[in-house]
């Protein structure tokens, strides 16, 4: 399927040069193949977060403070840069 869509000179630049080193003429495989990983990224992204929020409430208020403390533990070990 045909679409316009509109790029800044120096990325339409950047994306010839690139597809040129591929040996192809123009970058519609660049296009696709970019916006089929951000799709691929953003479903991903967005089971995080809904496993995070089905995981909210899932710990008891004593579960909840030996987590923190644990975590609190830890952290006072680290060694700071």
């Amino acid at each position: 399927m045909r679409t316009t869509i509109e790029l800044p000179d120096e990325l339409r630049a950047k994306l010839l040069s690139m597809a040129a080193r591929r040996g192809e003429k123009g970058f519609s495989r660049l296009i696709e193949a970019a916006v089929a990983r951000y799709l691929e990224e953003e479903e991903l992204r967005q089971s995080v977060v809904r496993r995070a929020l089905n995981a909210v409430g899932s710990l008891d208020d004593d579960e909840a403070g030996r987590l923190r403390d644990s975590v609190l533990l830890f952290r006072s070990s680290w060694r700071s840069s």
